[in-house]
């Protein structure tokens, strides 16, 4: 039933709608003018409050935004554009949740809107939410079926819950109004080539291959039409055929070692090396085949083809040639045929200045390129001090190349000298203050050795002047600094500043998963929804990167010291007092409690302060320098759970995410979720040198704890039975 305080008079009911149109074509100050105006003689009008709200909003008065349309919400609970505008807000806050139930309660007072439900699919896209996706999709078609987009959208959305051979029926059902999308060949082909990449998905390549076929004058990505045709053909069995569109791959970019190997795949394993040596005859600089031509060799061939790279690469004075052969080290008779031939080398340099008795007169500088590959390859098998005499020996022979302080800066750091590591890479620095690298390098480096306040000064060199190089660094969302200087931090036990590091690192992901947003409506609009589906997928495993496995690590520990912390000074101070020194430190505690709440209070006025001057001077100020919000958490270890939590579902094979989560749950008593982090452990390495310390504690502290509940105790012990077993 309608609000009888919702309806306005006719001239008012215009305004309103008119202050609509002024929100959609983002006249916010227009439309606050006339929402007032609305106001003065229908304050009580719910709608209009919550427009005013919003229109506030988006002039950045956030504050006072969220109240107007709370009270606007008040005033008309049943209003679906009340509701709807509670949504907007705490989607701008990327508030995805508490935006779908503003949005859910939106619909149930207009279940057709058009805006809402096109809103609430972007949303429930955003939140992965696929299975009612579909629903809403399907509800937009049926409101506006003319509109090509929302049949894309339905397409995609049963794509996402693996149905494609639906997605196929939508595109097939109105192909000729999809198509009308298409405003220009490039967006033509993109559609047609997303209809092949559903038609992939079903498995049914007879299909995809005809359609490719079908479509091919029409594509205008010809590198991705001809790498499908190759597919298909290769999943086919047509091996003729699939050659051919191989060749013709490799022609265009014999350095894709994705299209040699494909190629290869196709032959048997005795033509692999007639058919390697035709290509490098064709494509003799592609390294893509050179280095497959290493890797299939073997004996006396291998020795042949090796030493034609490694004397090329040596004479060159190439730096990474060691990087290049390292993976042939994996193979015990591959690796004893190099390291015999550089030895040879070397002897050979030093005596004779050639490679070999009856070898032409190398260049100086092949001796020095040929210590350097050695020293590596002792560092590499980590022989620390063979290393460093060669690579000094080298720096002796040439004192001005960086390459050579830089790897005796690496290989003093492999053998736990960070300190002089990190003066050897600041001299190698101050030989190249151009150089970017070097300068990061250099910064690396005295991070590990714990001059934190040099490396930030060392960075600030390249960074902005105008802003601090950590600010800078954290615009930039630079990965590798957050993660080095926050171990840096956690090895000080500085911990609030450690999980300051830490926490921005996890900011730069949740900004990458938020950044898709838009892209959710664009790429509708755009037609460039093969790429749309791949970085959707893409963004679904970001949080399994190297980086942010390593920020959440460290953030563990640092919430683990902190938990850590706080529990032993509770049970020294519950072992070593008497009642009456409790009730002092319990009064004491009150007053410290009350100080910090009082500091807390000063530093919210601060805060504000600050932010008020950093909009007035657009410059940004750091208002916890020392990371004091996290190092003051009440709940350290609820905290440190939520770095893990996303990895035990992205990273079931880390025995390290694991073995975090198995040292949480122990710390919380949550013994049953302990013990499957140990099967998960044990399912992957039960070998790990953590796993049977980590057994032998979790069965002594729930031999310790008296009045767990039996089934759960049951539960634990046949979970510890299946694992001893296994």
């Amino acid at each position: 039933m309608a609000n009888p305080k919702r309806e306005l008079p006719p001239k008012e009911a215009q305004t309103f709608r008119n202050l609509l149109k002024n929100y959609e074509q983002r006249q916010y100050k227009k439309g606050l003018k006339l929402a007032e105006g609305i106001l003065k003689n229908h304050p009580d009008h719910g709608e209009t409050l919550a427009m005013k709200g919003l229109f506030l909003n988006n002039l950045e008065k956030k504050e006072e935004g969220y109240e107007y349309v709370k009270k606007g919400l008040l005033k008309d609970l049943s209003s679906h554009i009340c509701w709807h505008v509670y949504g907007l807000l705490y989607r701008a806050d990327k508030n995805y949740e508490e935006a779908a139930k503003c949005y859910a309660n939106a619909l149930k007072f207009n279940k057709n809107d058009f805006n809402i439900l096109r809103d609430y699919a972007i949303l429930q896209t955003q939140m992965r939410n696929y299975d009612a996706l579909v629903d809403t999709r399907t509800k937009l078609l049926e409101a506006k079926p003319q509109t090509p987009s929302f049949w894309l959208g339905l397409a995609i959305a049963y794509q996402l819950v693996n149905k494609p051979e639906n997605g196929i029926k939508v595109l097939n059902n109105q192909a000729e109004t999809n198509m009308s999308a298409a405003t220009n060949d490039f967006e033509r082909s993109e559609l047609l080539m997303y209809h092949n990449m559903l038609l992939e998905e079903t498995g049914d390549f007879e299909s995809a291959l005809n359609h490719l076929n079908e479509i091919e004058p029409k594509v205008t990505d010809k590198k991705a039409w001809k790498e499908k045709n190759a597919l298909f053909l290769e999943k086919l069995g047509r091996k003729e055929e699939a050659e051919k569109a191989y060749r013709i791959l490799i022609s265009e970019n014999p350095h894709n070692i994705a299209y040699v190997n494909a190629l290869l795949s196709l032959k048997d394993k005795n033509e692999t090396s007639s058919l390697l040596a035709e290509l490098f005859t064709q494509y003799p600089r592609s390294k893509a085949i050179e280095h497959l031509i290493l890797q299939h060799a073997e004996g006396d061939s291998f020795k042949i083809k090796v030493e034609a790279s490694l004397q090329n690469g040596l004479r060159k004075g190439i730096p990474s040639l060691f990087a290049s052969m390292k993976r042939y080290y994996a193979d015990a008779e591959k690796k004893r045929i190099i390291e015999e031939l550089v030895a040879g080398y070397l002897v050979s340099l030093e005596n004779n200045g050639t490679f070999g008795p009856d070898a032409i007169k190398e260049p100086p500088t092949a001796l020095l390129w040929t210590l350097y590959y050695v020293a590596k390859q002792h560092d590499f098998h980590k022989e620390n001090e063979k290393a460093l005499e060669v690579i000094n020996k080298a720096i002796a022979h040439t004192p001005t190349v960086v390459e050579l302080y830089m790897t005796k800066g690496r290989v003093l750091k492999h053998a736990g000298k960070v300190e002089e590591a990190s003066k050897i890479m600041n001299e190698a620095r101050e030989m190249d203050l151009q150089d970017r690298f070097i300068n990061s390098k250099c910064a690396k480096y005295l991070l590990r050795a714990g001059h934190t306040d040099e490396a930030e000064r060392v960075l600030g060199l390249f960074t902005r002047k105008d802003v601090a190089p950590v600010q800078d660094l954290t615009d930039m969302q630079c990965q590798w600094f957050m993660t080095e200087e926050g171990n840096a931090f956690l090895r000080k036990k500085e911990y609030g500043k450690a999980l300051k590091r830490f926490h921005s690192l996890e900011k730069f992901y949740l900004d990458y998963f938020d950044d898709q947003f838009d892209f959710h409506s664009y790429c509708l609009r755009k037609l460039t929804l093969r790429s749309y589906v791949s970085a959707l997928r893409w963004e679904d495993k970001l949080k399994t990167h190297p980086f942010y496995l390593k920020a959440a690590k460290g953030a563990v520990e640092a919430y683990l010291a902190l938990a850590d912390k706080s529990k032993e000074a509770d049970e020294f101070e519950s072992a070593d007092m008497t009642e009456a020194d409790k009730k002092k430190a319990r009064n004491k505690a009150r007053k410290a409690a009350l100080k910090a709440q009082q500091d807390a209070e000063a530093k919210k006025i601060q805060i504000k302060e600050e932010a008020a001057k950093q909009k007035h001077d657009k410059k940004l100020v750091d208002t916890d320098p020392e990371g004091e919000t996290y190092l003051n958490t009440e709940k350290p270890l609820e905290d440190a759970l939520q770095f893990v939590k996303p990895l035990e579902l992205l990273a079931p094979s880390n025995v390290e995410v694991h073995a975090l989560g198995f040292e949480i749950y122990i710390r919380q008593a949550k013994y049953l979720l302990a013990v499957k982090s140990l099967s998960k452990i044990a399912k992957v390495d039960k070998s790990s040198t953590q796993f049977k310390a980590k057994l032998d504690r979790l069965e002594a502290a729930v031999k310790a704890q008296a009045d767990l509940d039996p089934k759960v105790k049951q539960a634990i012990d046949l979970e510890l039975a299946e694992i001893k077993k296994a």
